[in-house]
């Protein structure tokens, strides 16, 4: 059973690393289940299986791809033991992950337009948006945004980054742009510092 269940879980990675070179290089809606299928040396039935359809499988994707920037922002905010420099390093991290090829379509472009704007959302409240409101209570905890509400905060920084992304991923010199954001989003950052 457990030789099964590994077997399950190749699978499951496997379709996932092939689909999300696909709906990266083709966007969701120009890509091809079979093509998908044929490349992985598997059937459809073994999609529909495990995800239950095209759509099953983009969310899957989305999934993967919205936890490893939320795993590349937690790398990169604990380079610093300053809480500021953290929040900081953490933006930059989103920011840049975000706008990577192999993300910058399915995570911003597709994502929202699929599987529509409150799932996408609510995705985003689960991965870095809870990274960056855990970051900004323990700031406040620690003196920082007294005077804010934390909640409001969040959103409003979160709005920015995501926007900001979006904005990024449409420029032709992404690492200038980027700096421009980042240089934004720390003066608006200190105009909220108690």
């Amino acid at each position: 059973m457990k030789r099964s269940k590994e077997e399950t879980n190749e699978t499951i990675s496997h379709l996932k690393e092939v689909a999300r070179k696909h709906f990266t290089e083709h966007g969701y809606a120009a890509t091809v289940l079979d093509e998908i299928v044929k490349e992985a040396k598997l059937t459809r039935g073994a999609v529909y299986h495990h995800f239950g359809s095209k759509k099953g499988l983009f969310l899957a994707v989305l999934e993967s791809v919205q936890r490893e920037v939320a795993e590349k922002v937690e790398t990169e905010s604990a380079q610093s033991k300053d809480v500021w420099d953290q929040l900081i390093l953490g933006c930059r991290a989103f920011v840049t992950a975000a706008v990577e090829p192999k993300n910058k379509r399915i995570m911003l472009i597709d994502g929202p337009a699929v599987l529509g704007w409150e799932t996408w959302r609510s995705m985003d409240e689960k991965g870095s948006m809870r990274l960056l409101h855990e970051q900004l209570q323990l700031m406040h905890q620690q003196g920082y945004f007294e005077s804010v509400s934390i909640d409001a905060l969040t959103h409003i920084l979160s709005g920015a980054l995501n926007e900001s992304t979006l904005w990024i991923a449409q420029r032709p010199n992404v690492v200038e742009s980027v700096e421009e954001t980042m240089k934004i989003i720390s003066l608006l950052l200190e105009r909220f510092r108690s």
